[in-house]
């Protein structure tokens, strides 16, 4: 065995931490050479750590102690999730509870920075990289990302804790805080921690636009009763959400996604009686900014998988009478459309705009490929992982777009999540 092999799990090790990387972890160099990702760090740290998990290349840590502490370094903002806590009882879903947003906004900058280089091909004195920012909500610097949450879901194991998974587990931990979420929400929620669960499941929360609280309780498969219709708003405009179907959870992340959307769009490739695609439509949301932005005569089909979103998707579009909403695959969609439409379909494509806002998993080739064929006059990319973000820009400037403006927007203060907005055009034009 070598050396290298005799770093096991348990083990705990002093590093000196490097920069950040992707998914809220930071990168040292253990002494045996071996590189390790570690939680609850910072940048410039030298900390005790516990190592979690050891594979070929990498192995895992979580800090336990810290010998020598970032001038960034905060008290964590959710007791449960910090360093008074062994690793495995942590509460994940605040990996950056133990720093400021504006300094988590620059941790996200340089993680998106890099993948837009290391996989996106873009060259780091590239102006979309050196002028790239994370822009804040408002109110989270006040609140120090606090009480934004308006949608949280706890667990309930087979002894009937309640209660968040830990980081990097599925496994329930006892809470007597829950401060990214409402008041509203946390009074609620806590209430049930306390109460505790008959069987095993979760236990939903969702605060629509009027501030009440609904709860929905999934315990051993079955569910006490239907999901129920929320009304959303976003300036003037309601929407009709399922309270088991997705929407924005930050309070104000809907009409920041929004408006960037709208603004993304350059007015002089954008026409509203093109073949317009808002594609992972959901229930309407960027439909609606490009119906919006388009007046009354916007031709748009909004393409979701999920048939019960696509029928809100048709309700939310309705005040447009050539808004449509498909239900379908979206790679399926852009093929069938290659090769069933006529020429003036074609040409409308040509003209059209696309607005594309895929899983984290990223919009792929299959889709990118088909967006390659019908060749939009722009797409609109929103995107919610920099990593799969930079991998659809390499596939999308293989296929004669290039990266034109970006925006990159802090919907999940406290934790290593962000939300970016891209507008790709045409090499040609």
């Amino acid at each position: 065995m070598n050396e290298e092999q005799e770093l096991t799990v348990d083990d705990l090790v002093e590093l000196e931490i490097g920069d950040v990387a992707h998914g809220g972890i930071f990168v040292a160099r253990h002494s045996l050479g071996r590189v390790v990702f570690v939680s609850d760090a910072l940048p410039g740290e030298r900390v005790r750590a516990r190592i979690t998990e050891v594979r070929k290349r990498h192995a895992r840590a979580a800090t336990v102690e810290v010998l020598d502490a970032s001038a960034e370094r905060q008290e964590h903002v959710w007791p449960a999730a910090s360093l008074d806590r062994a690793p495995e009882d942590r509460a994940g879903g605040a990996e950056f509870g133990h720093l400021l947003p504006s300094f988590g906004r620059e941790l996200k900058r340089r993680v998106l920075a890099d993948a837009l280089s290391r996989f996106g091909g873009l060259d780091p004195e590239d102006r979309l990289i050196r002028e790239l920012e994370v822009d804040a909500l408002p109110g989270d610097d006040e609140s120090r990302g606090t009480g934004w949450r308006t949608r949280i879901t706890l667990h309930v194991d087979d002894a009937g804790r309640v209660g968040p998974f830990a980081a990097r587990s599925h496994r329930v931990v006892d809470v007597d805080s829950l401060p990214l979420a409402t008041p509203a929400i946390e009074q609620l929620a806590l209430e049930q921690v306390r109460a505790g669960g008959r069987g095993s499941g979760r236990i939903d929360f969702a605060s629509p636009a009027d501030g009440s609280v609904r709860m929905r309780v999934l315990l051993d498969g079955r569910e006490p009763r239907a999901a129920e219709t929320l009304t959303e708003r976003v300036h003037d405009h309601e929407f009709a959400v399922s309270e088991a179907g997705f929407w924005q959870v930050h309070r104000g992340a809907a009409t920041a996604l929004y408006d960037a959307v709208r603004d993304m769009v350059d007015p002089a490739r954008f026409d509203p009686e093109a073949g317009n695609l808002d594609l992972y439509g959901g229930v309407g949301l960027f439909g609606v900014a490009l119906a919006e932005l388009g007046g009354p005569v916007t031709n748009l089909t909004s393409v979701e998988a999920v048939d019960a979103a696509t029928e809100l998707a048709a309700r939310n579009l309705a005040d447009w009478q050539y808004a449509a909403a498909v239900t379908g695959r979206v790679d399926r969609f852009l093929r069938a459309l290659r090769d069933d439409a006529d020429g003036a379909e074609r040409a409308a494509l040509r003209r059209g705009t696309v607005v594309l806002d895929p899983p984290r998993s990223g919009a792929g080739k299959p889709t990118i490929d088909g967006l390659a064929e019908i060749q939009p006059a722009q797409i609109v990319y929103v995107a919610c992982d920099p990593v799969a973000l930079a991998r659809d820009v390499a596939l999308v400037r293989e296929r004669g777009y290039r990266p034109v403006r970006m925006r990159a927007l802090d919907l999940f203060p406290n934790t290593h999540h962000l939300e970016t907005v891209a507008l790709f055009t045409r090499d040609a034009e």
